[in-house]
């Protein structure tokens, strides 16, 4: 009995051991718990991702400001309007491009005042580049550039710059710019002769000097060549009379007044009136002559949309087309290239009316008959193709001899015609 209570004992201590000898399981507390959502990497808030440029990043083209005198109201339907539209050109097409502008620059509207003062004005206002867009600026154009010889300027029309000129001037930043607008008057003088039916063409000048002579010449040598080559008629059945108002447009009191000028041709037989001034009364009273039930055209001047005025009446317009001839200088002053120059410049003979590259255009008229406008194209195509009627036998007004018989006539001799041709009728020379 003791030895079997010593053998249970026994196994009592054995399996006592053998279970302290066992691995105690991991408590729960001691399992690695899941990462927190604290402890989750978080997505970049939307303040992180990089911004696209904003458009105010983007540099603004630097601003160039340029100046421009006008001797008429920048509205006026002709000249000066066309020299308005020719600067709106540039701002639309230079980056950065404003133009600033002072008109009805002459004597009569701005009494005391000269062109080179408000020239300077202008430039107080920050311009890089003036404008004087009249042949009656010239004086005032040299003077501002003499004073400013660091300032690039340009007169359009006039012959300062020009070497070969009897005017030429030495300056370092002047430059003259004109379109050879003899081409769109002989161009007009044709249209003239292809529609009048009683032969007698009546042209309606502003002042009279060199420019205005061989402007108005030139209308009569196409209005002569059509007359004959076109029209079938005898050139000396065609009357062209030129009657000068005084000025470039009506100052009451100082001009004639272009509207009785105009009537005077047209209550006279003159039933055609072109016209050289830069304002639209010609075309204006062709227009009334019409609806009085007269037979009346008109062909006006210098601005691509002057037949507005009157369609009915309108044959055409010979126009300036500035734009093209700004833009190209105000880049050379934007670029720092701009130098003193003098360009005398002929129409886009590809297409005269291309508003990007020609200086000289002619927009044909509601009025011009689809016969006359026929022959107008194929003159067109004859000056295109090198017909030069500066071309003798021609004699001036009194019969002195201008150029032999197969002469072409210089440049020099077109731009100083000292007289009116052989075969028109009305001063040459102003009265003393």
């Amino acid at each position: 009995m003791k030895r079997l209570w010593l053998f249970a004992s026994l196994l009592l201590v054995a399996a006592m051991l053998l279970a302290a000898c066992q691995p105690a399981a991991p408590a729960a507390t001691e399992e690695p718990a899941a990462p927190a959502a604290t402890d989750v990497p978080a997505a970049p808030a939307a303040t992180d991702v990089p911004a696209a440029p904003a458009a105010t990043d983007v540099p603004a083209p630097e601003e160039f400001i340029f100046g421009m005198l006008m001797v008429g109201p920048y509205n006026d339907h002709g000249y000066s309007q066309a020299h308005y539209e020719g600067g709106l050109y540039v701002e639309e097409n230079l980056p950065g491009a404003k133009m600033i502008y002072i008109d009805k620059v002459n004597s009569a509207d701005r009494p005391g005042t000269t062109p080179a003062q408000l020239a300077e004005d202008l430039l107080s206002k920050g311009a890089k580049l003036i404008i004087f867009n009249s042949d009656d600026m010239k004086d005032a154009a040299v003077e501002f550039a003499q004073a400013h010889p660091d300032v690039p300027t340009i007169h359009a029309s006039g012959d300062s710059s020009w070497k070969d000129g009897v005017n030429y001037v030495e300056m370092p930043l002047f430059g003259n710019s004109f379109g050879r607008m003899e081409y769109g008057k002989m161009i007009a003088g044709c249209a003239a002769a292809l529609t009048t039916k009683t032969g007698k063409v009546g042209y309606l000048g502003p002042l009279i000097n060199d420019e205005t002579r061989r402007l108005a010449s030139s209308a009569y040598l196409g209005a002569k060549y059509c007359y004959e080559n076109y029209a079938g008629m005898s050139a000396a059945d065609l009357s062209f009379k030129v009657t000068w108002i005084g000025f470039w447009f009506n100052i009451p009191g100082f001009t004639s007044d272009p509207t009785q000028v105009a009537d005077d041709f047209l209550n006279s037989g003159y039933d055609v009136v072109i016209s050289g001034i830069d304002t639209t009364e010609g075309l204006v009273q062709a227009g009334k002559a019409k609806a009085a039930g007269k037979d009346a055209w008109a062909v006006p001047y210098d601005y691509v949309a002057a037949c507005e005025e009157s369609k009915e009446v309108c044959l055409g317009v010979p126009y300036f087309n500035w734009g093209p001839v700004y833009l190209k200088q105000a880049q050379a002053v934007k670029d720092g290239a701009f130098a003193s120059y003098f360009e005398w410049l002929a129409p886009d003979w590809t297409d005269i009316n291309n508003v990007d590259t020609s200086p000289v255009g002619f927009q044909k008229g509601a009025a011009l008959s689809a016969e006359a406008a026929t022959s107008l194209d194929a003159f067109i195509a004859e000056l295109a193709g090198g017909l030069n009627l500066w071309t003798g036998p021609l004699n001036l007004q009194d019969g002195t001899a201008y150029l032999a018989d197969g002469e072409v006539a210089t440049d020099v001799q077109v731009w100083y015609l000292p007289q009116l041709l052989e075969g028109m009728e009305g001063q040459s020379v102003s009265a003393q």
